[in-house]
C-alpha cells in the first residue's frame, strides 16, 4: 500500500501559483528525495500532505485516507524553519514537545535517554537550547522528529550545520529507520546526498512535476551519447568522435549521432589500444537537475 498518494495538485494564493499540478507516490520502507529550485513549490506541496493548507484541486491519501488527528502523531515532522524552545535545558524541551505528540513524560524520557546517547547529546541536556551550536541544535530537531517513532517522516535540509561525522550518523539513522519501514521524505538541496540516500525522487520546478522515479532510471534515461575511457597509451585519432574531456585521467568521448559505444570500443581494440576503463557516461544528479530545470525555465 502506498503510504502517501498526492493526485494532480495545485494551489494558488491569491494571483501567485505556489503549486500548478503535482502528482506522486511514496511506500513504507523507501527514503523519498523532494527536489526542486526556491521557489518551485516543495514546501507548499509539503504542507498540503500535512493539512496546514488545503488544496484548491486534487487530492491527497495518507496512511490510507484523509488526514486526522490519530494520523498526525504518526508522522514526524522538521521543517525549514527550526522550532526549538531556545530559553529551558535541552532535555525539558525535547520531553516537552514529546507530549505534544502523545507519549506520556515516561515513555518520552525512555525513548529520549537513548537518542541523547547516540546523538551525543546526553552531556548538554541541562544546557539550554540557545547555548548550543547549531549543529548540536540541529541534531536535536532531528531526535524531536523521530522520538515518538512515527511512520511517515518528512524532513527538510536534514544536514544543515551538520559536519561530516555527524552527517554520517544522520545517513546511518534515516537507512535505519528506512529498513523498519517507515516511509522518509526528505527535501534537499544536496544532490550527492540524495544520490547515497534516496531510492527515488520527484523533482518539482514552477509548481510541477517534471522528474519523477527510480534514481538509477533517471540517471540512465538522461545518459548522453558519451563514455568514459580510461587506456595505458596515447590514444589515437578514431572516427565517430565529437569532442572529447579529460578529468581525472578519465577520457569522456561525446560519440557523434550513429556512432555506438560498441563501435568505439571496436575502434579501440583494432587499432590494439589497451583500455583499463570503458563504461557508458552516466550524469549526476546535479547535471540533470540543472539539464531540466534550464530547460523548464525556457519554456
Amino acid at each position: 500500500m502506498n503510504t502517501i498518494e498526492v493526485v494532480h495538485i495545485a494551489k494558488n494564493f491569491g494571483k501567485t501559483v505556489a503549486v500548478r499540478d503535482v502528482s506522486f507516490e511514496a511506500v513504507g520502507g523507501e527514503i523519498f528525495g523532494m527536489l526542486g529550485p526556491n521557489g518551485a513549490g516543495k514546501t507548499t506541496t509539503i504542507r498540503i500532505i500535512l493539512d496546514i493548507f488545503k488544496p484548491d484541486s486534487g487530492s491527497v491519501s495518507i496512511l490510507g485516507g484523509a488526514m486526522n488527528e490519530q494520523k498526525k502523531e504518526l508522522i514526524g515532522y522538521m521543517p525549514e524553519e527550526r522550532g526549538l524552545y531556545q530559553d529551558i535545558n535541552l532535555e525539558k524541551c525535547l520531553l516537552y514537545l514529546g507530549s505534544l505528540k502523545g507519549m506520556s513524560r515516561s515513555e518520552a524520557m525512555n525513548r529520549l535517554e537513548p537518542l541523547l546517547e547516540r546523538f551525543d547529546l546526553e552531556e548538554h541536556k541541562k544546557k539550554k537550547v540557545k547555548e548550543l551550536s547549531k549543529g548540536m541544535q540541529q541534531k536535536a530537531q532531528i531526535i524531536n522528529t523521530i522520538i515518538h517513532q512515527p511512520e511517515v517522516i518528512i524532513i527538510d535540509e536534514p544536514f544543515t550545520s551538520l559536519d561530516p561525522i555527524n552527517t554520517k550518523l544522520v545517513k546511518e539513522v534515516m537507512r535505519e529507520l528506512r529498513d523498519k519501514g517507515m516511509t522518509i521524505i526528505m527535501s534537499t538541496h544536496q544532490m550527492h546526498q540524495v544520490e547515497e540516500l534516496c531510492d527515488r525522487i520527484l523533482l518539482i520546478n514552477e509548481g510541477k512535476d517534471v522528474l519523477y522515479g527510480d534514481l538509477a532510471g533517471i540517471r540512465k534515461s538522461h545518459a548522453g551519447n558519451a563514455v568514459l575511457v580510461r587506456t595505458s597509451g596515447e590514444l589515437p585519432v578514431l572516427p565517430g568522435v565529437e569532442a572529447i574531456q579529460t578529468s581525472n585521467g578519465n577520457v569522456k568521448f561525446i560519440l557523434e549521432e550513429g556512432m555506438s559505444p560498441q563501435d568505439l570500443l571496436g575502434a579501440l581494440s583494432s587499432q590494439q589500444v589497451a583500455v583499463e576503463k570503458f563504461e557508458i557516461a552516466v550524469p549526476s544528479l546535479d547535471e540533470i537537475f540543472i539539464r531540466v530545470v534550464g530547460e523548464g525555465s525556457k519554456v
